[in-house]
Order: structure tokens, then sequence, then C-alpha cells
């Protein structure tokens, strides 16, 4: 895994700029999961990556990307490869494939 060495990075935080919209020291990291999951694959430095898997773990920060619906083409694939899941266990991809594309896209 690209992050493997995540534990070296204790003291690791997220940067407070990814959660721009909600005030850093009221939030709920546990409820919130989705969202801090979700901004640190869109947005997030190396640094914000250690955090977020020191935060929650490998096996949930796994288990939150295949429930996310949203991730970009790029992003989706980054995750894929980083986590070994295949893209047909994200539900941001099968959602994706379910849509009805235009005829010229």
């Amino acid at each position: 895994m690209l992050f493997s060495n995540y534990k070296n990075y204790p003291e690791a935080k997220i940067n407070p700029a990814l959660l721009w919209e909600y005030n850093i020291n009221k939030i709920d990291y546990a409820k919130m999961r989705n969202l801090v999951v979700q901004r640190v694959i869109e947005r997030g430095w190396p640094q914000d990556w250690y955090a977020m898997l020191n935060l929650y773990g490998v096996d949930t920060v796994k288990n939150t990307i295949t429930e996310l619906t949203y991730l970009n083409e790029k992003d989706m694939n980054f995750v894929s490869h980083v986590f070994n899941l295949p893209l047909m266990a994200l539900k941001c991809f099968t959602k994706k494939q379910s849509a009805p594309q235009h005829w010229n896209s």
C-alpha cells in the first residue's frame, strides 16, 4: 500500500481547510467519516492521508471508500489501486455505470 508507513506519522493532522464549512473544534469525526475520507481523497496531501489512516484505520477507510457515492474517475482508479479494491466494489463506480450516458459522450 502506498501509505503503509502511516504509523510513522502519529502527529499528522487533517488540514482544516479540507473541512472549510465546519467548525473544526466541534466536528465529530466518527459521524462525518464519509465526508472526511472523500475530502482527503479528492484534495488531501500526504499529511492528510496519514492523519486519516491513523484516525480511522486502514480497514475502516477501505469500507468507507466502498460506500462513497461519488468520486471522479481519477480518484476512483487511484483508491482502487492503492487499497487493492476492485472497481466493481465501489458504489461510486457502479452508480456511475448505471447512469445513462448521452450518445455522443
